[in-house]
């Protein structure tokens, strides 16, 4: 009876330890829903992709694609920043295709078809700690005061590609006193504040507030969903658009709350000497939050894929 029990008793932990382990395990789906591809955004995009992950030892990382039109290769950092695919230390073509991060370091992905690394299709990830059970959430952010955010980075504001700028705005957390910095060329963009109903549709016949003149700077005065794009043809579908979710209000002395005809700081710039027109702000109504409903954050992961904020870069 007493070998029994002990039979049982090891039994158990193992189960237990195996349970814990295999509910520790996380698979990380490469890009999220648009896959392992060619990102618009060069290789920038999976940069940012991979920075909102934590890889662990015993993690998975699954390359979903169309076999015969792309493939994975696990190579070495100098194959990786050179983009040399003639000796990889493993090659997959068949997608979906899973590599198991079995030790702490560097891992390096490419794509080896046509100019596919060249292009973008480049992954780096660090695994820094073996599997353990997941982190608490973090509690709520905490800040000594408003903090300005440009729009795009030194790219600014323009005509990126699909969901890049979900891409920009993911892991951020933004709140009532921070300013938005809206840089572009005058007269080849502009800045539309609008509803969600226009945002999805890019029916950018009916806005809210439209401005012009460039540096534009918007003071986020409430909670909620904030929703920008241009009025420019077709720049909203060709992914000129930015969503972004206002949670709360900062530790520190906040800026003060401006009047809707004060939500725009004047540009440091001059404004032409000729009359108010294409360069000056027009708005067609107060600026206000759209009504709430929920920003899906698993779009932004990817929303971290095709970054084109790295158009350019």
């Amino acid at each position: 009876m007493g070998s029994e029990l002990k039979y049982f008793t090891v039994l158990a932990i193992a189960v237990a330890a195996l349970l814990h382990s295999t509910a520790a395990v996380e698979k990380h789906v490469v890009g999220d829903e648009f896959g392992w591809i060619v990102p618009p955004g060069g290789h920038y995009a999976y940069e940012v992709w991979a920075s909102g992950h934590k890889f662990s030892v015993g993690d998975i990382l699954e390359f979903n694609f169309t076999t015969g039109e792309h493939d994975v290769a696990k190579v070495t950092k100098e194959a990786f920043d050179s983009c040399n695919s003639t000796s990889p230390i493993e090659l997959k073509t068949t997608g979906p295709a899973n590599f198991t991060l079995d030790t702490i370091g560097e891992y390096y992905f490419i794509g080896t078809m046509d100019k596919h690394c060249e292009l973008g299709q480049k992954l780096a990830i660090n695994v820094t700690s073996t599997t353990s059970a997941p982190a608490p959430a973090p509690g709520p952010a905490t800040r000594k005061g408003p903090v300005t955010y440009i729009v795009g980075e030194q790219l600014g504001w323009f005509v990126p590609g699909e969901i890049s700028y979900s891409a920009w705005a993911y892991g951020k957390t933004f709140m009532v006193g921070d300013t938005l910095v809206f840089n572009f060329l005058n007269e080849t963009q502009d800045v539309a504040i609008v509803t969600k109903a226009v945002f999805d549709n890019c029916t950018t016949n009916s806005t809210l507030a439209v401005y012009k003149y460039s540096p534009v700077h918007i003071i986020l005065n409430t909670t909620g969903e904030h929703y920008f794009t241009s009025t420019y043809d077709r720049h909203c579908a060709n992914g000129q658009k930015l969503a972004i979710n206002v949670t709360g209000k900062s530790t520190g002395t906040p800026s003060p709350c401006p009047s809707p005809s004060s939500s725009i700081t004047p540009s440091t710039t001059p404004a032409p000497s000729k009359a108010p027109s294409a360069h000056s702000p027009v708005a067609s109504g107060p600026y206000t939050s759209a009504a709430p409903s929920t920003i899906n954050g698993s779009g932004y992961y990817l929303t971290i894929l095709l970054v084109g904020l790295a158009f350019f870069h």
